[in-house]
């Protein structure tokens, strides 16, 4: 009999909990804001950059987090969306975008305090889409369209799912933004509108595009299967540069006479040229670079997805490895002060102290 009683309630609960499940409407990751978690410094965080002298991360769930004192104390940002958030940029101290899964790109105006959505995956492919259409209209015999009209009708039928990796912008107003399977997007008023630039990058196999760097006045790209673009002097289009390495880059970084480009297994290239001429920097280490840094003193640093922190003294022709008592993976890396590297990754927020 107590069996009995015991499957009956077991039954009656489940059935009830169902009744909630289907009475809890399904809401969507791009309208459900951000929810405050006293854990979002110490869970997993993707990205970290300056605005003025303000410090602000991005990470999974929409998880936006802000320091006024060099990383030591953290509030979190009211964010709009529950995405992965997978990058961030400041123009200035106040005007910010970050970007993510979903096809998500946020703006700040406040230093990052506030957010508000700009554009998100499920209106993306129709832009696309609607652009190249009309794209095709003004120049009927350009054999493009028809392939870019096949890719934004690709977008549409995908949903959502259009991950942004990085965001750039050189001002308040000019911008970029790159994802996956060669997804660029331009913006010229300060993100309102986003305009393709897929067929203006030299990327026929439609590779990943995993960063956005601005070294010496130029614009570059990483991707993946060595792929490294660079933006032409015209501003109209990124053209490839041929590099000794065919392994996924995941940046770049670099000074006035020397551009260095680093990814998998500790692979890093140095440049003195603009990248026309490449060679190989030994880094002594086997784990991916993944996160680069420039500080106050010209110095380059570079970090790993195991945590190794590396820095040179003579512009990226060496580097040595600092000693450290604890190591996380680290995916972002700023500098708060002159001796102050702040460090994101899957664990969180962590700060060096490099004096």
């Amino acid at each position: 009999m107590y069996f009995l009683k015991r499957c009956t309630a077991l039954m009656l609960t489940w059935a009830a909990l169902q009744g909630v499940a289907q009475a809890t409407p399904y809401m969507d990751v791009l309208d459900m804001p951000a929810t405050p978690s006293a854990l979002a410094t110490v869970s997993a965080l993707r990205d970290v950059t300056s605005a003025g002298t303000r410090l602000v991360a991005v990470g999974p769930r929409g998880h936006i987090v802000y320091s006024d004192d060099n990383g030591k104390q953290w509030q979190q940002a009211r964010v709009p969306a529950s995405a992965d958030l997978n990058a961030v940029s400041f123009a200035s101290a106040e005007q910010g975008w970050a970007v993510g899964n979903d096809g998500v790109i946020l703006h700040s105006s406040d230093g990052g305090v506030s957010w508000q959505k700009q554009l998100d995956g499920r209106v993306l492919g129709e832009q696309v889409l609607a652009y190249y259409r009309a794209q095709a209209q003004t120049a009927p015999n350009d054999d493009r369209w028809a392939a870019l009209i096949g890719e934004g009708e690709r977008l549409v039928q995908e949903g959502a799912d259009k991950p942004l990796l990085d965001v750039w912008f050189a001002d308040e107003q000019n911008g970029f933004a790159v994802g996956v399977f060669n997804l660029l997007l331009h913006t010229q008023d300060g993100g309102q509108h986003w305009t393709p630039w897929l067929e203006r990058s030299d990327n026929p196999q439609a590779l990943h595009l995993t960063s956005l760097a601005s070294v010496d006045g130029a614009l570059y790209i990483t991707g993946e299967q060595g792929l490294l673009l660079k933006l032409a002097a015209d501003g109209q289009h990124f053209t490839r540069l041929s590099i000794p390495y065919t392994g996924t880059l995941f940046g770049a970084v670099g000074k006035p006479g020397a551009l260095l480009a680093f990814g998998l297994r500790g692979n890093v290239l140095r440049s003195t040229d603009g990248g026309q001429h490449w060679q190989p920097v030994s880094t002594g280490l086997s784990n991916s670079i993944t996160a680069a840094s420039l500080d106050s003193t010209g110095q380059l640093w570079l970090l790993s997805q195991a945590g190794d922190v590396l820095i040179s003294h003579d512009d990226g022709v060496s580097f040595a490895q600092l000693s450290q008592t604890v190591r996380t993976p680290v995916t972002g890396a700023a500098f708060a002060a002159a001796t102050d590297l702040v460090l994101v990754g899957e664990r969180g927020v962590r700060t060096l102290d490099v004096e």
